[in-house]
C-alpha cells in the first residue's frame, strides 16, 4: 500500500483537531476571562533509505541521506493567558485583574482558579461566581450595606448610608509559575496539576501581580482576524491532504489498469 495514503491521513486527522481548537476560540469570543488554544504539531517517524555520511563502495561519504516522512501529529494545545481587554459595566462587583493573577474560589470543597471577575451575592450576601462558587477568602456583603468598594490593591469594603465600613477583607490573588500547565474545567475555571506548579499566593500591586479593577470585566483574548485566517489555512491544509489521498488512489488505480 502506498506511503502516502496513510501520511496524507494523519494530516486530515491533525487538520480537524487544529479546526476544533479556532473553533472553540471563536465560539469564546464573548466569554469573560476566556484564553485562547494553538495546536502544536510535529512531524512522525521516518523510514530512512540511506543514511547521510555512509561510505559508499567507492570510499566516499553520503553528503545527504534518504528519508520518507511517515506524516504529523498533534503533540501540544497551549493555552495563552495575555491580558484581554476590558469591558466597563458600572457594576461593583465586576472585578478586572489588570495583569497576573487569578481569583481563588471553592469549587464544591476543592480550590480552583479564574479571570473572570463577574462575581454576584448568593442569598447569604457572600461574593461568588455565576455558578455560586465563594470567593476565597470569603467575603459577605451585609443587608444594610449600600455599597461596595474595591481598592486596586485587594481591600474590599461594605459600607452603609453614611460611607461607614461594616465589613472588610483583603482580597489576594495567586499565579503560577507555567500557567499554560493549569488543567481547565469549564466554567471558567481553571485547576492547578504538577506542570502549572504549586499556586503562589500574592497582594494586588506588589511584586509581579496585577492590580484590581472595579466595574470592569476582562473579556476573550481571542482575535477574530487571526482565528479566521487560522480557519482558512486550516481548511487548506484539509482540502490539499485530502487531494493527496484522492491522487494516490489514481496512481493505484493506473496501476491496476496496467496489469489488466
Amino acid at each position: 500500500m502506498m506511503r502516502s495514503l496513510w501520511t496524507a491521513a494523519t494530516g486530515m486527522v491533525a487538520q480537524q483537531t487544529h479546526i476544533d481548537v479556532l473553533s472553540n476560540n471563536l465560539a469564546n469570543v464573548n466569554t469573560q476571562g476566556f484564553k485562547k488554544s494553538r495546536v502544536e504539531f510535529e512531524d512522525l517517524m521516518y523510514q530512512t533509505m540511506r543514511i547521510a555520511g555512509s561510505e559508499t563502495e567507492g570510499g566516499n561519504r553520503l553528503p545527504t541521506g534518504m528519508q520518507i516522512g511517515m506524516g504529523v501529529k498533534e503533540v501540544s494545545i497551549h493555552k495563552f493567558f495575555s491580558q484581554g481587554s476590558f469591558e466597563s459595566t458600572g457594576n461593583p462587583l465586576d472585578i478586572a485583574i489588570e495583569g497576573n493573577g487569578f481569583f481563588l474560589v471553592d469549587r464544591n470543597g476543592e480550590d480552583a482558579y479564574t479571570r473572570s471577575g463577574a462575581f454576584k451575592l448568593d442569598s447569604d450576601g457572600r461574593l461568588v461566581t455565576s455558578n455560586g462558587y465563594p470567593l476565597q477568602p470569603e467575603f459577605t456583603v451585609p443587608a444594610e450595606a449600600v455599597n461596595v468598594v474595591v481598592s486596586e490593591d485587594g481591600h474590599i469594603a461594605a459600607l452603609d448610608k453614611n460611607g461607614t465600613e461594616l465589613s472588610s477583607a483583603d482580597i489576594t490573588i495567586y499565579d503560577f509559575i507555567n500557567e499554560a500547565g493549569l488543567n481547565a474545567v469549564g466554567k471558567n475555571l481553571y485547576v492547578e496539576t504538577e506542570a502549572s506548579g504549586a499556586a503562589i499566593q500574592g497582594t494586588p500591586g506588589e511584586d509581579n501581580f496585577g492590580t484590581l479593577a472595579q466595574g470592569y470585566l476582562e473579556g476573550s483574548n481571542v482575535e477574530l482576524v487571526d482565528e479566521m485566517v487560522g480557519l482558512i489555512v486550516g481548511q487548506r491544509a484539509y482540502e490539499t491532504n485530502s487531494k493527496a489521498i484522492t491522487t494516490s488512489d489514481s496512481m493505484l488505480q493506473t496501476a491496476i489498469n496496467v496489469k489488466r
